[in-house]
């Protein structure tokens, strides 16, 4: 597995997951960590989603529900390194090298700091300094591929930039050049307004929704009266069922809302009963969470901290 190269994939616990989430790009991920092709390292991202999440129980829950979920969906510990990032720290300790060779005009234009500055916020350190910590994320790990939506492309490109500067001002290669993953099929999920599903606006489909609150969410769906498809319903009604089967459906129910809804509610309890019962188990017996986070750190931590025996020595402090 060694001999692979490395994919490593960060996710931030800094929100309640829904089908969105899932479809949108949870369910390739697994996919793509499935391949074998790859040694996977999957990092929950504590330390950067300490920018938002700023409450110490609310950071511990999100943790462990983003882990639950990954492995209820179908995620193999056994197949992947699976590590909170605040359990290994490299991580900070090369952001801050990673600082003290980068310039603040090159941070300035990366599109966070751009989009908060145009907000007119109070921008931190952490949200300017966000891409130093995310480079040195990646480096650690020599991975070879990162697995990014298409708007995360520039913080690949500033992990290259910071490699090939380090190799260039301490002459020698220690880090190699990461390459970004877009994942192909990745869905823009609708909410129940119609426009993407997203926890700001209020429009969720929650990922491990009962039975019942799957049926309230479904009935909220807004449709279209002008229609015979409703397609808004039709929109998420093909995630779990072939557009052929499901032009059958439509047809039959044509102009009929109410039924096409309730047929939704039940493809959707069917597709996610099992992840759901899945995720269920695991809330109640943490402790299996705990001992992969802490495999996962000791794998981790081997790994990173060669890299920074090379960088110590290159730097002059070992």
């Amino acid at each position: 597995m060694a001999d692979k190269p490395v994919l490593l994939s960060g996710v931030k616990p800094t929100g309640d997951l829904h089908i969105g989430n899932y479809f949108g790009a949870m369910r390739q991920q697994v996919e793509l960590f499935r391949e074998g092709k790859h040694r996977c390292f999957i990092m929950v991202a504590d330390y950067h989603a300490l920018n938002t999440v700023q409450d110490a129980g609310e950071m511990r829950r999100r943790t462990y529900d983003l882990v639950m979920t990954y492995l209820a969906i179908g995620l193999d510990p056994e197949e992947v390194v699976l590590f909170k990032q605040s359990d290994v720290h490299t991580h900070t300790e090369l952001a801050w090298i990673f600082d003290t060779i980068t310039t603040m005009p090159y941070l300035m234009r990366a599109h966070a700091f751009k989009d908060a500055e145009a907000k007119n916020k109070e921008i931190s350190v952490g949200t300017f300094n966000y891409p130093m910590l995310m480079a040195a994320d990646i480096l650690l790990y020599d991975a070879a591929v990162v697995p990014v939506g298409a708007d995360q492309k520039q913080h690949i490109e500033i992990a290259r930039d910071t490699a090939e500067k380090f190799n260039r001002v301490f002459k020698e290669d220690i880090f190699m050049l990461p390459e970004p993953y877009i994942m192909p099929d990745v869905a823009i999920v609708p909410g129940t307004d119609g426009q993407k599903m997203s926890k700001s606006y209020g429009n969720v489909i929650p990922l491990f929704a009962s039975r019942d609150e799957l049926h309230k969410r479904v009935m909220s769906i807004v449709t279209d009266s002008s229609g015979e498809r409703p397609q808004n319903v039709y929109a998420i009604h093909k995630l779990v069922r072939s557009e052929q089967e499901l032009d059958a459906i439509y047809a039959e129910h044509a102009g009929n809302y109410k039924t096409l809804k309730e047929i939704l509610v039940e493809d959707l309890d069917r597709y996610l009963a099992p992840m759901r019962a899945r995720y269920e188990e695991l809330r109640s017996e943490l402790g299996i969470v705990e001992d992969i986070l802490a495999k996962g750190a000791e794998e981790a931590r081997a790994v990173s901290e060669r890299k920074m025996e090379h960088v110590k020595r290159a730097i002059g402090v070992a």
